[in-house]
């Protein structure tokens, strides 16, 4: 209640003019709503990223995982508190302040952000994957191993804003391997394209199959017909190799689209 009333009051303040109200100011303040949430790490820090698993909500500890939830913010806006248990606010959405590492290269203004193998830590989002948010101010630092706090537009979902033409199928092959990049949608993107691509395969040999069969059996009965067989044969070649091709290009883009 006590947050809530001085958000109320802050407000009135302002319209009547009398607060000393500036946009520096209102980049420097928690924006949102955070949830009591029954943290199991006893030493969590002020901008610290959680994650939900199993277990419960933890630090996390791995890039791009999966299971983020939010951030510990110890001065949120707006705390919807759980006053039986002693449990933590954490923001699901708005903005706060972060806890990020240059460990993922120095991080920009409208950068995403994601979680790193530094506990609680993140760092710049560089592939698809799950993401915390959006930097709202930039992070340098030439030391890896060191941290700082920046201010990031919360809102946790996967992202596949890096899929462009230019990626290609090793990188997605190498993505498949890596369980923190895959989400039960984008899982479910793999399988679709890969059997896509696995039925054109088979219908292409299959009708080369039977086609090359019975070019044979022509050949065979009418020898003098050998230059016509040729070429329906050529063409029904080419007929199957256009169609492995569009099963891979609409494979293709499933993945990026």
């Amino acid at each position: 209640m006590k947050y809530t009333a001085r958000i109320v009051s802050t407000l009135l303040l302002i319209v009547l003019g009398i607060f000393p109200y500036n946009s520096a100011y209102a980049q420097n303040i928690s924006v949102g709503t955070a949830l009591s949430t029954p943290i199991a790490d006893k030493n969590v820090k002020d901008g610290n990223i959680i994650n939900s698993t199993s277990k419960g909500y933890e630090l996390t500890t791995i890039a791009y995982d999966s299971n983020m939830y939010g951030v510990y913010t110890e001065s949120p806006a707006i705390f919807l508190k759980n006053t039986n248990d002693p449990q933590k606010p954490v923001t699901t959405s708005g903005k706060a302040g972060v806890l990020v590492s240059s460990i993922n290269g120095n991080i920009q203004k409208n950068d995403f952000i994601t979680s790193s193998i530094i506990p609680g830590v993140g760092e710049r989002a560089t592939k698809n994957g799950m993401i915390l948010g959006t930097a709202l101010q930039s992070y340098n630092n030439s030391d890896i191993k060191a941290t700082g706090k920046i201010f990031v537009a919360i809102n946790p979902h996967y992202s596949s804003a890096f899929a462009t033409t230019k990626s290609n199928l090793l990188n997605i092959v190498q993505d498949t391997y890596d369980p923190t990049f895959l989400s039960q949608l984008t899982t479910l993107r793999y399988i679709i394209a890969a059997g896509i691509v696995l039925i054109s395969f088979a219908i292409g040999f299959i009708y080369f199959g039977r086609v090359a069969s019975r070019g044979v059996e022509a050949l065979g009965r009418n020898p003098l017909a050998g230059r016509t067989i040729q070429v329906s044969l050529a063409l029904n070649l080419v007929l199957i190799v256009v169609i492995i091709l569009v099963g891979m290009g609409i494979g293709y883009m499933v993945l990026v689209l």
